[in-house]
């Protein structure tokens, strides 16, 4: 590990890394801290892929080391149930993706469903992200939750920033692609609840229509 973040980071070349329990992401932690020591912190963009289970204290440390989280809430809904039963327990399961600390610190994150593992269902990773509602209907982690405009910047300008394509991607804006979805309801007005059965009526993609419901 501390190769490889290394070699990464003597020759400028972006990191994005999965890393899930608690010991795995302070391995990587010190292998990014000792690499940005020897070499600078540059504008990377090193992304931490799912952390699964962060402490706060690890948040703290993306914050400072200047790290990404791309993070999986979509684990609450289809997994939240059975870490709460049979793994981490009900105290650690609500730290799962802890977008709410990441918020709390100001940080940008992104929020991704890990397909083929789970459905590519952008609905579902926004619902997951806004109500952390489990398949049993538990809330897993209430203070994690974020409101909807968040989850969808987490899906949207945030991930594109993660890629260096800010200025092309993203965002509705004049010089942009026309990358877009027309949805059919607005997530941002209705009950939250029902988030997950809005459905992508229209796909537009650099101006062109490739999908209609």
């Amino acid at each position: 590990v501390l190769d490889a973040t290394n070699w990464a980071y003597e020759n400028n070349i972006q990191l994005l890394t999965h890393s899930n329990g608690e010991g795995a992401t302070d391995m990587l932690l010190a292998a990014i801290e000792s690499a940005t020591e020897q070499y600078g912190a540059g504008d990377r963009r090193t992304v931490l892929i799912h952390g699964q289970f962060l402490r706060e204290d690890q948040v703290d440390s993306l914050k400072r080391l200047n790290i990404f989280p791309s993070l999986f809430p979509m684990h609450t809904f289809y997994w939240g149930d059975w870490h709460r039963d049979h793994t981490v327990g009900p105290a650690l399961v609500d730290d799962i993706s802890p977008t709410g600390w990441v918020r709390q610190r100001g940080m940008m994150f992104g929020s991704h469903h890990d397909a083929p593992v789970a459905f590519p269902d952008s609905m579902r990773v926004l619902d997951a992200t806004v109500t952390r509602r489990s398949r049993s209907g538990d809330i897993i982690g209430p203070a994690q939750r974020v409101d909807v405009m968040t989850g969808i910047k987490a899906m949207t300008i945030w991930p594109a920033w993660q890629h260096f394509e800010e200025d092309k991607k993203g965002s509705i804006e004049v010089g942009k692609l026309a990358d877009f979805v027309i949805l059919s309801g607005d997530p941002t007005a209705i009950d939250p609840e029902a988030i997950d059965t809005l459905k992508v009526t229209t796909t537009i993609k650099e101006d062109r229509p490739i999908y209609q419901q």
